[in-house]
């Protein structure tokens, strides 16, 4: 399997708990009861598996050998990639802090929980799309087999 079909299965994996994430922020702005657990469980599913391990494979091995291989790691596709890693650390770091002044009783923090959520989701959704449907293409032409 190479690299490239690899990252988009975990792709997959990430796109099920975006899902989840939804669902929950939906039925929490809807008023309904939805456990923090929920989101705790999310935050660290994207912390330690969309971040750590998704995202550092691509930022520590793949965008370098891309790089490398002639895709300009600046004012590319890759600075766009780069740079939406960042958003996406940012919006879990806010929805982070947001659960914990919801569990300690803060009611107006429901809104920055599903503001977050919402915001993660979007753009999770749209730079998957963009990295199985253009970067990945972009690494299967100049990645030889060895790289993969």
């Amino acid at each position: 399997m190479s690299a490239t079909q690899s990252l988009k299965e975990e792709h997959q994996v990430i796109l099920r708990m975006i899902r989840i994430l939804r669902v929950a922020s939906e039925k929490l702005e809807k008023g309904e009861t939805v456990s923090p657990q929920v989101f705790k469980k999310t935050v660290d599913f994207v912390r330690t598996f969309a971040d750590r391990c998704h995202h550092g494979k691509e930022e520590d091995t793949l965008f370098p050998v891309m790089e490398k291989r002639g895709i300009p790691r600046q004012g590319g596709p890759i600075a766009v990639m780069l740079m939406e890693h960042d958003q996406g650390r940012g919006f879990v770091k806010s929805l982070a802090e947001a659960i914990d002044k919801c569990e300690r009783g803060d009611a107006t923090a429901k809104t920055a929980i599903v503001q977050n959520s919402r915001a993660y989701a979007e753009l999770l959704s749209q730079h998957i799309y963009k990295e199985d449907n253009i970067l990945y293409t972009m690494a299967d032409r100049v990645l030889s087999p060895t790289d993969h």
